[in-house]
């Protein structure tokens, strides 16, 4: 670790990626230039060699030289700004885990900084007369085109292993070609774009005068269907105009095929791309184009908030309300939040858009800590939808023969209507599967996972039970493992189901199902979008990942099969969301010319959540959330900590747990809940115990942490994850 003790030998202290404390001291050898802060170098570390960034100059002490490891070398790209190390070691300090860790995240790309050669892929050639197929090849050569593709990321988006691909090649039904290096192509901002009305003309012109007069956070609260996306792109050009690069966050990347289209049609380029679903090669060639300016904009999920951008000039937040810009494993962090704090860091103005606006930035901008831009009215002619409740109590579905129904005939008529019509249903349930649970009539006996605490999912169309936890799966069984008998039944609905359902009524409509784990690659959701859009489908079933921002003309009705979901539990934004949720998928319905209607079946009409979807005064009902916070001094009208305790004893971590509970923290404006068996008491074959610190919001809830759990020493079997400003509670 860094010394403060005196040596004649120029000392630089480099930050490595690892999840370990501060930076190592390094020498710079004769021959070498010395490195600026920011320089990417290449050092020894322990039996390993490895990249890592200077940080700052080193301080001479006196360790004996001898004992002072050389750096190898420096690479020939540009050093990491000091905007990007300050905000990784204020993220570091924020969420208590080490720079190095924030690093990691931040480097992501393992091979981006060795010499990669040519590379070569695969192409689709002509098919022998004797080759001997199978499923496998056949998803491989339904896949590859005239666009070569390694044989690794082939294989990844086909879902077989990179032997089937090889075996194509050598049976010459696949051809070698070399693959060229990706081009970053600049936007224009000579294009003309869609005509705004006035409204949306006076939005574009307040966030394009952000650009270039420092931070400011503004948020964009427009109604689904208002055209925030080219309100927005206004912004973007005027940081393009001045020389700088803009940045965009999007919630669930690979679903945005529609905003993709919007912005080529702007710019006359795609952005450049960053998510889970990129090859190896382009997320190397990205983050390279990246820190060398070449990349001018990039639209990404929430780790791309990290990216080494050297002349960022805007961010703008999408959907900022959505949950999935929260980091649940590794380094936890919200990158909502942490966007902003870049912009801060940046001196460079910042977005937040959304039809929902959380709770948090709502009050941040009735504190006057944000400004608002409002769009009230949907683009062109298009209105806001009707929205109806049906109560299910009074309105009960209907059985279909022996099989169980969960459509109300009044949702049930308004589709018939619908499909008379010749417009597109959607029916919403955010549950995937066929069921949540399968049990025994005979014992009882219910199908649970070993490693979770956690019953199974029942997938009838790959006829297997699966955890959506861990991944643990099995063929659903003929019998019952207890008792051996053949009663076994589902409970409750998936997607699935319901599109069981829904080919009995009407089994001449196209339906479409859509879920992240059926449509799991890009390519394969944005040709469902199309196909949507074009009017190929007549009744879409989908979970979440239909909520967002998607514009289909033709779907003028949405049915929410279970508005109550999500709403029971202890998660203090369980309403919010539910609400959020709510709102933005009856958002799908009449985007264009033709009115919408929106039904939500509920078991509870005067929730108050349903009652201000029903009049749509989302004011009241957020008006009344921040009330029950604000009285129970929970976020943002106070500070929440989450300690999850876990290992595989359960003993030893029930032990450890109950320690953190002995010496936890007391005082004013300082309480601490728990520890309690965790909801999710066993994920992945580890236990776990939860304890939660709540401050009052004065109170900088990081150093009351650290005191605490400096105060305790566990075992090393025993893991403590730290999540400021929780947002699950399992």
């Amino acid at each position: 670790m860094s010394s403060k003790n005196q040596s004649n030998k120029e000392r630089l202290n480099v930050l490595l990626p690892l999840p370990l404390a501060g930076t190592f001291d390094y020498a710079v050898p004769e021959g070498i230039e010395k490195p600026c802060a920011g320089a990417f170098v290449r050092v020894p570390f322990g039996s390993r060699v490895m990249t890592g960034v200077v940080w700052d100059k080193g301080e001479n002490g006196g360790i004996d030289d001898s004992k002072i490891k050389n750096i190898f070398s420096v690479y020939d790209m540009p050093p990491l700004s000091a905007e990007n190390r300050r905000l990784i070691d204020w993220v570091a300090d924020y969420t208590l885990f080490s720079s190095g860790a924030v690093l990691k995240m931040a480097m992501s790309v393992d091979d981006v900084f060795q010499g990669v050669g040519e590379t070569f892929g695969f192409v689709k050639a002509e098919i022998p007369a004797d080759l001997k197929m199978t499923p496998a090849r056949k998803k491989v050569l339904d896949y590859v085109s005239d666009t070569p593709e390694t044989a690794a990321e082939i294989a990844r988006q086909a879902g077989v292993s990179s032997g089937v691909v090889t075996g194509l090649a050598e049976a010459g039904a696949l051809a070698r070609q070399k693959i060229k290096p990706l081009k970053f192509a600049a936007p224009r901002t000579d294009i003309t774009g869609v005509s705004l009305s006035d409204e949306q003309k006076k939005a574009a012109d307040a966030l394009a005068g952000m650009v270039g007069k420092g931070f400011d956070v503004c948020v964009l609260n427009g109604v689904t269907g208002s055209g925030k996306t080219e309100v927005y792109f206004d912004m973007i050009a005027q940081a393009l105009n001045r020389g700088k690069q803009a940045l965009i966050l999007l919630p669930e990347i690979g679903l945005t095929g529609q905003w993709l289209e919007r912005f080529e049609r702007r710019f006359g380029v795609k952005p450049a791309l960053w998510h889970s679903g990129l090859s190896q090669r382009v997320r190397r060639e990205t983050w390279k184009a990246v820190l060398t300016g070449e990349a001018r904009v990039l639209a990404g999920a929430r780790s791309a908030l990290f990216l080494p951008f050297s002349e960022l000039g805007a961010i703008i937040v999408d959907e900022e309300h959505d949950a999935s810009y929260k980091q649940e494993d590794g380094v936890v962090y919200q990158a909502r939040d942490m966007a902003v704090v870049r912009a801060k860091l940046e001196n460079i103005p910042i977005v937040l858009s959304s039809a929902t606006p959380s709770l948090e930035t709502r009050i941040n901008v009735q504190s006057g800590k944000y400004k608002e831009v409002v769009l009230p009215n949907r683009f062109g002619q298009a209105v806001l939808p009707d929205i109806h409740l049906i109560d299910m109590r009074r309105d009960p579905p209907e059985k279909i023969a022996e099989s169980k129904s969960f459509l109300s005939p009044v949702l049930i008529n308004e589709m018939k209507t619908t499909l008379d019509n010749g417009e597109q249903t959607l029916l919403f349930l955010n549950r995937r599967g066929y069921a949540p649970l399968v049990l025994c009539r005979k014992c009882g006996y219910r199908f649970q996972c070993p490693h979770c605490s956690a019953w199974l999912v029942e997938h009838r169309n790959g006829r297997r039970l699966e955890c959506h936890h861990c991944g643990y799966s099995l063929p659903v069984p003929d019998v019952c493992p207890v008792c051996g008998e053949s009663e076994l039944t589902s409970c409750g609905p998936g997607v699935e189901r319901i599109s069981e359902e829904v080919s009995v009524r009407f089994p001449d409509a196209r339906q479409l199902v859509i879920t992240s784990d059926l449509n799991a690659t890009a390519a394969e959701m944005a040709e469902l979008m199309r196909r949507i859009h074009d009017h190929e489908a007549d009744i879409v079933i989908g979970t979440q990942i239909l909520t967002k921002g998607h514009h289909f003309p033709d779907l003028t009705l949405v049915g929410v099969v279970d508005a109550d979901l999500g709403l029971s539990g202890g998660d203090l934004r369980a309403g919010e969301r539910t609400f959020q949720m709510l709102h933005q998928v009856a958002g799908r319905a009449g985007r264009a010319e033709k009115k919408g209607q929106v039904f939500l079946q509920t078991f509870d009409p005067e929730n108050q959540i349903m009652r201000a979807m029903k009049t749509g005064s989302a004011e009241q009902f957020l008006l009344a959330e921040a009330q029950s916070r604000q009285m129970l001094k929970m976020p943002p009208f106070g500070r929440l900590a989450a300690l999850i305790v876990s290992g595989t004893s359960q003993e030893q971590t029930q032990r450890a747990a109950a320690l953190l509970g002995k010496v936890a923290p007391v005082g004013n404006g300082v309480r601490v809940l728990g520890p309690a068996s965790a909801p999710l008491a066993l994920l992945r074959g580890k236990y776990r115990y939860r304890l939660l610190l709540q401050t009052e919001k004065q109170i900088k809830i990081q150093e009351v942490l650290r005191r605490w759990l400096s105060s305790v020493s566990l075992p090393s079997s025993v893991r403590i994850q730290t999540d400021i400003d929780p947002y699950s509670f399992f």
